[in-house]
């Protein structure tokens, strides 16, 4: 199916369903129960809508980027890369000012001469004093400011008198870019048109909803859709969302727009729709080029949220208002409208969970329904929705799952965005991404006892709604009415139930990720070599799968060694190949010594197989940079995951609620998957 045809089903079955609501299950009985009941129906039509402009602005997405496929830079075709079909101008041609260092000193990574001086920004707050000192010691400026005025706008902003480049890359402190970002994203400036590139935010660890349930391997982070479908559909109607890290911007039109936003938080968006107004072209990268760090705690992920709500919603009330600023047209005033009054939909969302409530405590039915109106208009609707959205998020999302993240952060969301409607936005906090020294981790107070609170009135509705299959009547109800309330108030139950067991941070975090890895490898202690598959590794260790039951005596001697003081050597690679071989020679070698052997307990070896975990020895600094590279900075390291299949991850998901998860430690740890080498 094509994509033009998907979006004309999902409007088509969309604006039946609501053509029916509106015209045949309103309750208008009395006027409470019609005020609840177009409350309902007004809240549907504003989620719906917003959907429904999201459809739409896929319709300009071009044939190679349909399903958030967007457009590679090919540095050897420079015209490709900017979309043009033409040759780049043949004045193109970026300055190679002279850099700082000693004269005559070797690069290592040469920069071809078509390439502009890109100068690189690392705005920080809070950081240890070392941090001078190790930009020192590395050859980088660090720039101070006695002010704290705008937060990280002020910070960037305090930086552009300095710069002489011709291109700015921007990154957050934790985010740790690819060896090639600069090589996929700098040739794109050979178009003079264009203002900046963004490129997907992904990141290092697990967030806490995936961490803390450990669904790592069932659950895709939420901002997936949004860098695999928003932002494509952004860019194909000019509109690309600047997202604040991992972009790179020609600095010409930055102080052409005069320099960072300082009227929101969210300087990121602000400053790029100043950027498209001024008439530049901007692009979206959607090549995962580097990582950061997600909030470790699900009370630093709300804090984030929030900043994110309040921030969006305070770019109406500066200059860079799309439906006020001059220089953009229709199109683009409307996408980046939506995206801004997306931050509103949790006041309609609260209110369509609630609805549930309205039958079982206040005994008024919100909607009344008819087998036929279920079978014909909604049943149809609601399959299409369940079935399409994998496939049209470029397999970023499922329908149900994502669902967590909205009923954990709803009502300080709501919170929120009613204290930025009315004045008093949220001040710009820095996420926390590690824990404070001693600091044991439990569940935040705001985000507990209103999900206890909302479950109560959940179970307490949900009883009084089998009242009647016990023979109590509650009201003239339909059979349809009161079947759609209980599977409505019984999902909203087990959603709020896996938020509360998702609020609860799992025991043993680690603040350094591991990372699922899968390669052959050798363990050798003096003549004793023992062959084994990597699955996991980190900064700190390794977790081994040997190959065999006949590798134990080897593991032994192993272990003997280890308990004497020695160090295993490990080596990363695969077996060694004949001369003339067709295999491929090894894509990754790691000659690092192991320490601190940790094997599964002995009954659980026949059933999983002999393994092991293991600490680094003592690293030199060069063996650490290897490890280094390996783990963040090779070419190919983020995997573009595919959302797994929703009834099996609905099953595991209600494994997780009943069972509850183990804590981290030795083969059970939080990994987020790395490609292996190519």
């Amino acid at each position: 199916m094509r994509l033009p045809w998907a979006v004309a089903l999902l409007l088509l079955l969309g604006l039946r369903y609501l053509s029916w609501r509106a015209s045949d299950t309103l309750n208008l009985d009395t006027p409470l129960a019609a005020a609840i009941s177009v409350t309902a129906l007004v809240a549907e039509v504003l989620l719906l809508a917003s959907g429904f402009l999201e459809l739409l602005f896929s319709l300009w997405l071009p044939a190679g980027a349909q399903r958030g496929q967007a457009a590679a830079a090919t540095p050897d075709d420079p015209a490709a890369q900017c979309g043009g079909s033409a040759a780049p101008p043949a004045a193109w041609q970026f300055p190679q000012p002279s850099r700082p260092g000693a004269a005559g000193a070797a690069d290592p990574d040469p920069v071809p001469q078509a390439f502009p001086w890109v100068e690189v920004l690392v705005p920080s707050y809070g950081e240890p004093p070392a941090l001078r000192q190790l930009c020192e010691h590395l050859g980088v400026r660090y720039l101070a400011r006695e002010q704290r005025s705008h937060a990280k706008a002020g910070n960037l902003n305090h930086a552009l008198p300095h710069l002489q480049g011709e291109l700015i890359a921007v990154f957050d402190a934790d985010v740790l870019p690819l060896r090639s970002f600069l090589r996929r994203t700098a040739p794109l400036f050979s178009d003079p048109r264009l203002g900046f590139v963004q490129t997907p935010q992904t990141y290092r660890n697990a967030d806490p909803v995936m961490r803390n349930l450990a669904l790592e391997r069932w659950l895709m982070p939420d901002e997936e859709s949004f860098y695999r479908w928003t932002e494509p559909c952004r860019e194909a109607v000019g509109a690309v969302v600047c997202a604040g890290t991992s972009f790179v911007m020609r600095r010409e039109a930055l102080e052409r727009v005069g320099g960072f936003e300082t009227g929101t938080p969210s300087e990121d968006l602000a400053t790029g729709i100043r950027i498209t107004a001024a008439g530049y072209r901007n692009r979206y990268l959607g090549e995962k080029l580097s990582a950061g760090l997600a909030p470790l705690t699900a009370a630093a992920m709300a804090r984030q949220r929030c900043r994110w709500a309040s921030g969006t919603l305070q770019v109406l009330r500066t200059g860079a208002n799309p439906l006020t600023i001059p220089g953009l047209n229709p199109l683009q005033r409307l996408a980046y409208l939506e995206g801004i009054v997306h931050w509103l939909m949790p006041l309609p969302q609260l209110l369509l969970a609630l609805m549930p409530l309205s039958l079982g405590v206040l005994g008024v039915a919100p909607l009344r329904l008819s087998g036929e109106g279920l079978l014909v208009y909604a049943l149809p609707h609601a399959v299409a929705q369940l079935l399409l959205i994998r496939w049209l998020s470029a397999q970023s999302r499922t329908a149900l799952l994502p669902e967590l993240y909205r009923w954990i952060f709803l009502l300080p969301l709501v919170w929120a965005v009613l204290q930025t409607l009315l004045g008093r936005p949220q001040r710009f906090r820095v996420t926390p991404k590690a824990l404070a020294s001693g600091r044991r981790t439990s569940p935040a107070k705001r985000l507990l006892l209103p999900l206890l609170v909302l479950l109560s009135l959940q179970v307490v509705s949900l009883l009084n709604l089998l009242r009647p299959a016990m023979g109590v009547a509650l009201a003239p109800l339909s059979t349809s009415t009161l079947t759609v309330s209980l599977v409505w108030a019984g999902l909203n139950l087990v959603l709020i139930a896996l938020a509360l067991r998702a609020c609860f941070d799992r025991p043993g975090l680690s603040e350094l990720p591991w990372f699922r890895l899968c390669l052959p490898c050798r363990l050798r202690q003096s003549d004793e070599v023992a062959e084994a598959r990597l699955e996991a590794i980190s900064e700190t260790g390794v977790e081994l799968r040997l190959a065999s039951a006949q590798a134990l005596p080897a593991l032994a001697a192993l272990e003997a060694g280890a308990a004497q003081g020695g160090t295993p050597r490990s080596v990363w690679d695969s077996p060694s190949v004949q001369p003339g071989s067709s295999q491929q020679q090894p894509a990754l070698r790691l000659d690092l010594p192991v320490q601190g052997l940790e094997a599964l307990p002995v009954q659980l070896i026949a059933r999983q197989g002999p393994r092991l975990g293991a600490h680094w020895g003592a690293l030199s600094a060069a063996q650490r940079q290897v490890l280094f590279r390996c783990l963040y900075s090779r070419e190919g390291l983020w995997p573009q995951r595919k959302a797994p299949p929703e009834p099996l991850a609905l099953i595991v998901v209600l494994q997780r609620l009943l069972l509850g998860c183990r804590p981290e430690g030795w083969f059970r740890r939080s990994l987020m998957p790395q490609n292996p080498p190519a």
